[in-house]
C-alpha cells in the first residue's frame, strides 16, 4: 500500500491529518504538467475514495448497535447536564434570598443560639452529677472483681471532677468526702493485694509433702498455708524467669477476663494503679502518714518469717501423730522437707519482687520523678531472705547451745593428734580446780553477746515476735529436735540455694552472708562436735585396764546379733567395729558435706593411723617377752622377710588367698609337690630349732587366750582392711586423675586430693599386713609348740625302761592337751579355711620332729619302741580329731620306729625287696640307735652295715632312675 492509502486507512487520520491529506492531493495535481499524469492521479484517488467509502459502510453496518447506543447515551447525558445547570441557578437565587432575610433578623438568632448553648451545658453538668452519684457502686463492683486499674481511674477522675468542675455543688460535698476516704482505702487495698500476690499466692504444695506408710495416711496434705481465696500457680510457672516488662507498652485491663490469671500482668496493673493514685513512693517504703506503717520493703522480713511459720505448721500437721511433738524427735528429714518448701516459696517471692521492681522501673522510665532512697532493689530482698534463713538455721542447728561448747580444731592438717585416745594411758593426776572464773561474769557475757550480735541476728526477738505476731501462733512449731547434726541432712539443698542467691546477688567478696554463716558454723562448731563425738566413742572402745595396763580393745568382741548384722561368721573386736562405725559416719559426712571431703578424709586417716599404732602396740604386748625387746620365736619368724616370703609362697597360703577371692577352680600344684614343699618347711623349722637343747618357755605363747586374741585381731583387721579397700576404690573412681570406671553408689563421694588418697591406701596396706602377720604367727606358733613339747621326748625321756612303762610320754600328753586347747580357741575365732591352714601338714611336721629326734635317743628296747609308737598314735588320734582327716605321715613315722624290731640285715633285705621308704640319713640314724641299743654289735660291724646300706641305696636309686 502506498502512502496515500496508508494515510486514508490510518485510524489517526482525523481532523488535521485529513486536511493535510487533501492539501497534498491538490499540491500533486497542481504541480503535474502532464495531463495524463493528472488523470492517473485522479483515477487513483477515485479508487481510494471508493475503497474508503466501502470500508466505512462495512464498519457502520458491523457496529450499528454500538453506534446507536452511544448516540442515545450522549443525548441523555446532555439532557442531565442541562437540568443540573438549571437547578444550580435556582439554588443560587434561593441562597441570595435567605441571606437577605437573615440579615434582617440577626439579633433574634443570636439570642436563641446563646440559650441553646446554656441549656446544653446544664444538661452535660446534670449528666456528670448522675455519673458521679454512680461512682461508689461502680467502684465497689470493680474492687470486688479486682479490676483495680479501672477502679483507680474511675476514682481519680471522679475526685478531680469534684474538686474542679463540680466544686461549687454543695449537694456533692458529702460524696466528695466519701470518695476521698475511698481513695485512701483503695490505696491500702492495693498494698494488701500486692503483698498477697508477692507472698500469700505462693503455691505451697508445688513441693509436696510425702509420708511413709508408718505415718498417718489420713493427713490433709493439700491444706493451703496461705489464705483459702488466694490463687494457685502452676509449679512449672515458678521455674520460668520473670516476664520481661515492655517499658514502652501501655498497661491495659480486660474487664471480661480474670485479672489474676496472669500474676505478672496483675502485678503490673497494681503498680500502675498505685502510680495513678500518686502513691508509688509511699508504697515502696514506710509512710508515716498511713495507718498501716508497713510498705512493700518493710514487710519483706515479717512476710518471709510468716511463710516459715506457716510451712512449719503444715509439716507438723502432716507428720505428727496425735498427742506427739516433732520438736522432741531427732528427725532431720522433716527439717529438710521444711527447707525445701521454704526455698521453693522464697524463690517465688524473689520472682514476684523482680516483677514489681521492673514495673517500678517502667514508671521511672516514663519520666515520673521518684526519689531513689524511697525505692528498694533485689539485693534488699535477697538480704532479707538470707537473714530469715540464717535465723531458722540458728534455731534448728542449736547454734546458741553449741557455741558454748565450741572446740577449736584444725582438721585441714593431716596430722591431727588424737594419740591420747589410742595410746596406753596412765592414771591422770587430779587437776587443780580454780575457785572462780570471770568468763561467766556479767561483763564478759555482755562483751561476748555484743560481738555475736555484730555477726548475726538475735534469735529470740525476731523469730518469736515478728514471725509469731504475723501468723497469730502462740507457740513456734518446731519440726524436729534442734541439733548440730541436722546440717548433714540439709547441706546439699542449702548449698544449692546459696548458689542461686550468689548468682542473683553480686557479692563484694564473692560470698553471701548465708554462705559465711554456714561455713563458720561447720568449721567452728560442727567439725568440733564431730571430733568430740568420734573421740569419745573410740576412747571408750580402746580404753586401758588401769590395774594391769592391758588393752581392753583386744579383749572384747561383738555379740552374735552384731555379727549377724555385719554379715560375718567369726567374732570381731569391739574396738575395730567401733572404729569402723565411726569411719562409716565420716564417710557419710563426706557424702553429705562434699565441700569438706578432704577434711573428713584427713580425720579418717588420722584415726586409722592411731588405731594402727594401737593394734601394733597391742600386738607387741602379746609377742614381746616382758619388758625386753626380744619377742617370741613365732613373732620373730613372722617378721623375718625370708621366712615370711617362703611361707607366703607355699600352696597352702596361696590357696588361702584364692579362697578369699572365691577362685577355687584352679589347682595350684600336685599332691607330690605339696608334700615336697611341706617337707622343705619342716626342714627349715627343724634346722632352726632342733639344734637347741630345749626351747625356753618364755619364747612361746603359753596362754591360749592370747592366741585367740591374735586370731580375733587377724579376722577383725582383715575384715576392716577389706571395707577400707572398697572405700579406696570408690574414692579412686572419683579422683580427677583416675581412669577407673566402676559403678558407684547412689550418693557419690567427692573428689579428694591424691596425697590423702595415697595415705589412706598405705594405711589399708598396713592393716592388711598386720592381719597377715597375725595369721602367720598362729601358723608358726602351733609348730613351735610342737617343737617345745616333742624335743624333750627324745632328749629327756627313757626308752629302755621296764615293761610297765608303756604309757605315752608326759610331754606328748601335754602337747595333745595344748593342741586341743588351741583348737578349741581357734575354731571359734577363725574361718574354716584359715583354721585348716593353721593345722594343715602338722602331722608331717610332728613325724619329721620325732624321726629326726632319733639321734638324741641313747638306747631303746622293745618297750621303748612300743612307747614311741604309742606317742605317735596318741598324737595321730588328736590331730585326726582336729583336722578331721587321717594323718598318714604319723603312720610313716611309726613304721620307721617299728623297723627297730628287725635286725639291720633284715632291714637291708627289705630295702632290696621293696625299695627305700626313708632317706639314707634316716636309715643311718636307725642303724646307729640299733647298735647303741645292742652292745654286742661292734663299731666295725656298724661300719660294714653302713657300707652295705650305701651300696643298697645307690643300687635301688640307680635302678629306679633307669
Amino acid at each position: 500500500m502506498d502512502e496515500t492509502e496508508r494515510i486514508a486507512t490510518s485510524p489517526s487520520s482525523k481532523g488535521r491529518e485529513t486536511s493535510e491529506f487533501l492539501m497534498r492531493i491538490v499540491r500533486t495535481l497542481s504541480h503535474s504538467a502532464d495531463f495524463e499524469q493528472r488523470e492517473k492521479e485522479k483515477a487513483r484517488i477515485d479508487k481510494a475514495y471508493k475503497q474508503s467509502d466501502k470500508k466505512l459502510g462495512e464498519l457502520v453496518t458491523a457496529h450499528y448497535e454500538d453506534l446507536t447506543k452511544v448516540t442515545q447515551d450522549f443525548s441523555r447525558m446532555s439532557k442531565c447536564i442541562n437540568d443540573s445547570r438549571e437547578r444550580i441557578t435556582k439554588i443560587r437565587e434561593d441562597l441570595s434570598s435567605c441571606k437577605t432575610l437573615l440579615h434582617c433578623k440577626r439579633d433574634e438568632l443570636r439570642r436563641l443560639w446563646i440559650e441553646g448553648v446554656e441549656h446544653k451545658a446544664m444538661v452535660a453538668l446534670l449528666d456528670q452529677v448522675e455519673l458521679i452519684k454512680e461512682v461508689p457502686v461502680k467502684l465497689d463492683n470493680f474492687i470486688i472483681s479486682k479490676h483495680y486499674l479501672h477502679a483507680t481511674d474511675l476514682l481519680v477522675n471522679a475526685v478531680a471532677k469534684l474538686e474542679k468542675p463540680l466544686a461549687g455543688i454543695d449537694a456533692l460535698r458529702d460524696l466528695k468526702a466519701e470518695l476521698i476516704a475511698r481513695n485512701e482505702q483503695l490505696h491500702e487495698t492495693l498494698i494488701e493485694e500486692l503483698n498477697k500476690q508477692i507472698y500469700a499466692a505462693v503455691p505451697d504444695q508445688s513441693v509436696s509433702l510425702k509420708r511413709s506408710s508408718s505415718y498417718r495416711r489420713g493427713s490433709n496434705l493439700t491444706k493451703q498455708l496461705s489464705d483459702p481465696e488466694c490463687k494457685q500457680t502452676k509449679p512449672t510457672e515458678l521455674l520460668k524467669p520473670p516476664e520481661m516488662v515492655d517499658l514502652n507498652k501501655e498497661i491495659k485491663e480486660d474487664l471480661n477476663g480474670n485479672p489474676e490469671e496472669n500474676p505478672a500482668h496483675f502485678i503490673a496493673v497494681l503498680v500502675e494503679a498505685l502510680f495513678v493514685l500518686r502513691k508509688i513512693p509511699d508504697s515502696a517504703e514506710r509512710n508515716k502518714k498511713m495507718k498501716d506503717p508497713l510498705g512493700i520493703k518493710s514487710k519483706i522480713e515479717p512476710e518471709l518469717s510468716a511463710i516459715v511459720a506457716r510451712t512449719s505448721q503444715q509439716v507438723v500437721d502432716s507428720y505428727a501423730q496425735q498427742g506427739e511433738s516433732l520438736s522432741s524427735q531427732n528427725q532431720p528429714r522433716f527439717l529438710l522437707e521444711l527447707l525445701e518448701n521454704v526455698f521453693h516459696q522464697f524463690r517465688n517471692v524473689a520472682r514476684m519482687h523482680k516483677i514489681v521492681l521492673r514495673n517500678l522501673q517502667r514508671i521511672i522510665v516514663s519520666g515520673v520523678p521518684v526519689r531513689n532512697e524511697l525505692l528498694y532493689d533485689m539485693n534488699d530482698v535477697w538480704s532479707k531472705i538470707q537473714a530469715v534463713l540464717e535465723l531458722v538455721l540458728r534455731e534448728y542447728l542449736d547454734v546458741q547451745t553449741s557455741s558454748r561448747q565450741r572446740t577449736p580444731t584444725s582438721f585441714d592438717e593431716p596430722s591431727t593428734d588424737i594419740n591420747s585416745y589410742f595410746s596406753k594411758k596412765k592414771p591422770t593426776k587430779s587437776k587443780k580446780i580454780s575457785l572462780f572464773r570471770f568468763d561467766a561474769s556479767i561483763h564478759a557475757m555482755s562483751t561476748n553477746s555484743y560481738v555475736d550480735d555484730n555477726m548475726t541476728f538475735d534469735t529470740g526477738n525476731l523469730f518469736h515476735v515478728n514471725l509469731l505476731s504475723e501468723v497469730g501462733l502462740g507457740k513456734h512449731q518446731m519440726v524436729c529436735k534442734p541439733s548440730v547434726n541436722n546440717i548433714t541432712a540439709i547441706f546439699m539443698p542449702l548449698e544449692a540455694f546459696i548458689k542461686e542467691v550468689e548468682d542473683a546477688v553480686a557479692c563484694q567478696d564473692g560470698t553471701s552472708s548465708l554462705q559465711s554463716f554456714v561455713t563458720e558454723f561447720i568449721q567452728n562448731i560442727f567439725l568440733g562436735q564431730v571430733h568430740a563425738t568420734v573421740s569419745s566413742s573410740i576412747a571408750a572402745a580402746t580404753k586401758v585396764d588401769e590395774e594391769d595396763g592391758s588393752f581392753d580393745a583386744l579383749r572384747h568382741v561383738v555379740d552374735h546379733k552384731t555379727q549377724k548384722d555385719l554379715g560375718v561368721t567369726r567374732p570381731l573386736l569391739t574396738s575395730t567395729v567401733t572404729v569402723d562405725r565411726n569411719i562409716r559416719k565420716l564417710q557419710e559426712l563426706m557424702q553429705s558435706l562434699p565441700t569438706y571431703g578432704d577434711q573428713f578424709l584427713n580425720m579418717i586417716c588420722n584415726i586409722l593411723k592411731e588405731y594402727r599404732d594401737t593394734c601394733n602396740s597391742a600386738y607387741r604386748g602379746i609377742v614381746q617377752i616382758e619388758s625386753d625387746e626380744k619377742r617370741v620365736i613365732s613373732a620373730t619368724w613372722a617378721k623375718d622377710e625370708d621366712i615370711s616370703r617362703f611361707l607366703r609362697s607355699l600352696p597352702s597360703w596361696r590357696s588361702l588367698q584364692m579362697s578369699e577371692r572365691q577362685d577355687l577352680s584352679k589347682k595350684l600344684c600336685s599332691e607330690e609337690e605339696i608334700r615336697t614343699l611341706n617337707s622343705k618347711e619342716a626342714l627349715i623349722l627343724i634346722s632352726n630349732l632342733s639344734s637347741e637343747a630345749i626351747i625356753p618357755q618364755q619364747e612361746i605363747i603359753t596362754d591360749v587366750t592370747q592366741m585367740r586374741t591374735i586370731a580375733n585381731v587377724h579376722e577383725s583387721l582383715e575384715w576392716f582392711a577389706g571395707r577400707l579397700r572398697q572405700f579406696c576404690e570408690l574414692l579412686s573412681a572419683r579422683s580427677p586423675n583416675s581412669m577407673n570406671s566402676i559403678e558407684l553408689s547412689t550418693r557419690e563421694y567427692p573428689p579428694v586430693s591424691d596425697k590423702s588418697l595415697e595415705s589412706l591406701k598405705m594405711l589399708v596396706k598396713d592393716f592388711q599386713d598386720l592381719a597377715e602377720i597375725c595369721l602367720l604367727l598362729l601358723h608358726l606358733e602351733v609348730r613351735v609348740h610342737c617343737f617345745y613339747f616333742l624335743l624333750p621326748v627324745a632328749k629327756q625321756s627313757n626308752y629302755a625302761g621296764p615293761i610297765d612303762d608303756l604309757d605315752p610320754d608326759s610331754n606328748v600328753l601335754k602337747l595333745n592337751k595344748d593342741l586341743s586347747a588351741m583348737e578349741e580357741m581357734l575354731v571359734q575365732s577363725l574361718q574354716p579355711q584359715k583354721f585348716k591352714y593353721i593345722f594343715e601338714s602338722l602331722g608331717f611336721l610332728v613325724s619329721s620332729i620325732l624321726m629326726s629326734s632319733i639321734q638324741y635317743l641313747k638306747k631303746i628296747n622293745e618297750n621303748g619302741i612300743k612307747k614311741m609308737c604309742r606317742n605317735l598314735f596318741a598324737i595321730q588320734q588328736n590331730l585326726t580329731n582336729i583336722t578331721m582327716a587321717r594323718e598318714t605321715d604319723l603312720d610313716h613315722a611309726r613304721q620307721y620306729y617299728e623297723l627297730l624290731y628287725m635286725n639291720p640285715d633284715d632291714v637291708l633285705s627289705l630295702i632290696v625287696e621293696k625299695g627305700p621308704d626313708y632317706s639314707y640319713s634316716e636309715y643311718v640314724s636307725l642303724f646307729q640307735l640299733y647298735q647303741k641299743s645292742h652292745p654286742h654289735i661292734k663299731p666295725a660291724n656298724l661300719d660294714t652295715l653302713l657300707h652295705k646300706l650305701e651300696e643298697v641305696m645307690n643300687k635301688t636309686q640307680n635302678g629306679s632312675s633307669t
